[in-house]
């Protein structure tokens, strides 16, 4: 498969109005299995047959692993997506007629039934003062736009100035599949902005910018909450929110208009116990 192909196939995806990290990651999977299937049949990949994707998903089952462990079904369930995606570009481009991957071929998963958050209110506000106390306002202002607004960490880099208002302290927000919304903003958020904006100091369209260039890239703030955290990360702060929300009174339709849920399927999910709590109760039994 050539590489223009594929570079075609990247702005499919974009135009699919998937996010920056399903492309990176549907790309990654992609080149994965491309490489799987020079190196078992000897070949270049032209198009996508059945047969191959089976053996590949048996290869996929039954021999690959990560860290010495067999993949979970939730990872190949991923790796099989980005094959299909790939199949839909490829008639689409009119160079197969089929779809070679069904809704069978994905593995069934039981939904997780515990609140996937294991933080606590204590711990966010002590990760907040250890950042403020390090003089990082911009990571300050982040990190409490994320614990107390619930946005994706993708959302939050892609705040611009002109998205919020202080006075009547809302944000509006562009979530996943290009839809907005609005999501309201508590005092912490509003503090925290003013005091960042004090010391921001770049002519670029975006709020958390870095100090070469506009829009910080995600990347980054990874290793900076590293710096002050082994457990907190930026999405288990949203984990965080949709808990608190819920324990502070919000309804399960409040926490999934102001979270950008698709389903209310996953906002229930925080109305459930911690995995922590779980196994504890498990040894009372």
């Amino acid at each position: 498969m050539k590489l223009q192909l594929l570079s075609q196939f990247e702005k499919y995806l974009i135009v699919e109005a998937k996010s920056h990290n399903t492309i990176k990651s549907y790309v990654a999977h992609v080149n994965e299995y491309l490489a799987w299937f020079k190196e078992s049949y000897g070949t270049p990949c032209s198009k996508l047959y059945r047969e191959n994707i089976l053996d590949y998903k048996s290869y996929l089952l039954n021999v690959k692993k990560y860290k010495g462990k067999n993949l979970n079904g939730k990872t190949i369930n991923s790796k099989l997506s980005s094959l299909h995606s790939l199949n839909k570009f490829l008639v689409i481009e009119g160079i197969q007629a089929e779809d070679v991957i069904t809704k069978s071929d994905f593995i069934k998963i039981q939904v997780d039934y515990a609140n996937p958050c294991d933080i606590t209110k204590k711990d966010v506000e002590h990760f907040r003062q250890q950042i403020l106390e390090a003089g990082e306002k911009r990571l300050y202002a982040l990190v409490t736009l994320l614990a107390y607004g619930g946005l994706r960490i993708t959302e939050a880099l892609n705040v611009k100035l002109g998205d919020y208002n202080f006075t009547s302290r809302e944000l509006i927000v562009y979530g996943k599949g290009g839809k907005q919304r609005v999501v309201y903003l508590n005092s912490k958020i509003v503090n925290s902005f003013r005091e960042y904006l004090k010391v921001r100091k770049h002519d670029s369209e975006y709020l958390f910018v870095s100090r070469e260039k506009g829009k910080i890239d995600r990347s980054v703030i990874n290793k900076h909450f590293k710096k002050f955290s082994n457990k907190i990360t930026p999405h288990m702060l949203r984990h965080f929110y949709c808990t608190t929300a819920l324990e502070s009174g919000f309804s399960i339709h409040e926490v999934a208009n102001q979270a950008g849920h698709r389903d209310l399927k996953t906002s229930l999910i925080y109305t459930n116990p911690s995995r922590e709590e779980m196994k504890r109760k498990a040894e009372l039994l």
